[in-house]
């Protein structure tokens, strides 16, 4: 570990500190080449979009720039180390969007006092950009912080560490019960975790047929019901009516397992509880809720996910979040709503049941790659991934009424 820790360390400070750079996208060379790129000649394009702050799609970058934000609340598995610690992280984020969807991205680390001084700030600098992605921020403040900004922003605005998760979530699980023969409509669900991700998992899970009443959300107090007097208004959605209290009560039956709380949370025995076939997504990071070794020793008929590039089944947020700007930034969304978020859904399962391009399986290391219980997802090295759902995103844009232009000519062909 201490050589991996060496090696991390040396790559994000050689051959120059950090991961990502500001490019020149015209010449600067002559006189000529100055006068038109400040003054004088800045002053044309200057004059065009205060005429028309459309024309800032025309004249600058800001129709394919993303900025990544936050406050470093919720670091990776690392927690509250605050905003500047964040960077390495938001830097990762801004490299993800030009590696795979060619998005300019620049990451910003904001201190504040309160959510609403958080709210503010980006609010103030919202215009600069085509895109917002939130990053790293701890639930509930997270939701407060996404819903206010969406509705003081004309552009997306896109807290990743819920939707993105959900997404991938969501598309994995659907077809992993297609592959176990169940429905999503009669599936019983145990959600462990009740931050973010888990409140975003669930509720994407339903616009996709689940039932809400089906499902069993825990916190660290146990399951989340009725009776409980100390629930925010996010737990409070999740409220069964029920008798059951824990882990054991509530697992016993399920259809489902969806984790995102912390490492080895789930016994063997617990998950000998479950029903037959079932699914399991263990997405703590590093190390998820059941390792997958014990997890196969204890059934033979699990479909499992994790969090993790070095087992099948990754749920990982780049398979979706470049793609889903991207596409999204092409027709000047407004807004990333339900309907293009089902849209992505729908393209990463399409993806999974086709046939694996070879270049696919030689960066995975594989030889082979078919649709069934030990591949559910998409590899994110997928050159499938960008034009599939860009152009399902931006469709669906389109025809939910937030797009502002129409989807360019021969779009993702």
């Amino acid at each position: 570990m201490s050589d991996f820790r060496e090696q991390a360390l040396h790559y994000h400070s050689h051959p120059v500190p950090g991961k990502i750079s500001i490019e020149l996208t015209k010449p600067a060379e002559t006189v000529q080449d100055l006068a038109l790129a400040y003054s004088p000649g800045v002053a044309e394009p200057v004059r065009e979009i205060a005429a028309d702050p459309a024309n800032a799609y025309k004249y600058t970058g800001k129709g394919n720039m993303v900025a990544v934000i936050t406050n470093g609340t919720a670091i990776l598995g690392l927690g509250n180390l605050g905003p500047l610690a964040s960077k390495p992280v938001m830097e990762g984020k801004a490299l993800l969007f030009k590696r795979f969807a060619g998005l300019d991205s620049i990451d910003i680390e904001v201190k504040h006092r309160t959510t609403e001084d958080f709210i503010n700030t980006v609010a103030n600098i919202a215009d600069t950009f085509g895109g917002i992605n939130l990053e790293d921020i701890k639930a509930p403040e997270c939701f407060e912080i996404e819903k206010a900004l969406i509705e003081r922003c004309s552009i997306p605005v896109f807290h990743d560490d819920q939707h993105g998760t959900a997404i991938v979530t969501a598309a994995g699980m659907l077809n992993a019960l297609e592959v176990q023969g169940k429905s999503i409509e009669d599936a019983i669900i145990v959600c462990l975790g009740a931050g973010a991700a888990a409140v975003a998992c669930m509720e994407l899970l339903i616009k996709c047929g689940a039932l809400r009443e089906h499902i069993y959300m825990l916190d660290r107090k146990g399951v989340i019901h009725t009776r409980r007097d100390d629930l925010n208004e996010y737990k409070q959605l999740f409220a069964n009516n029920t008798d059951k209290r824990t882990l054991q009560d509530v697992i016993a039956d399920a259809d489902v397992f969806v984790g995102v709380s912390g490492p080895n949370l789930l016994a063997a025995e617990d998950l000998k509880l479950m029903a037959e076939k079932p699914v399991v997504f263990a997405c703590s990071n590093p190390d998820p809720e059941i390792d997958p070794a014990l997890a196969h020793g204890a059934r033979n008929d699990l479909i499992m996910a994790t969090g993790r590039s070095d087992y099948p089944n990754q749920v990982n947020n780049v398979l979706c979040f470049p793609f889903i700007f991207r596409g999204a930034l092409d027709v000047r969304a407004s807004a990333i709503n339900d309907e293009m978020k089902i849209a992505a859904v729908e393209a990463i399962r399409s993806i999974a049941k086709e046939p694996v391009p070879a270049e696919v399986l030689k960066a995975a290391g594989v030889d082979k790659l078919e649709f069934g219980a030990q591949y559910i997802i998409p590899k994110p090295m997928d050159p499938r991934l960008l034009p599939r759902i860009a152009k399902a995103v931006a469709v669906a844009a389109v025809e939910s009424g937030v797009a502002q232009i129409d989807l360019p000519e021969n779009y993702m062909a």
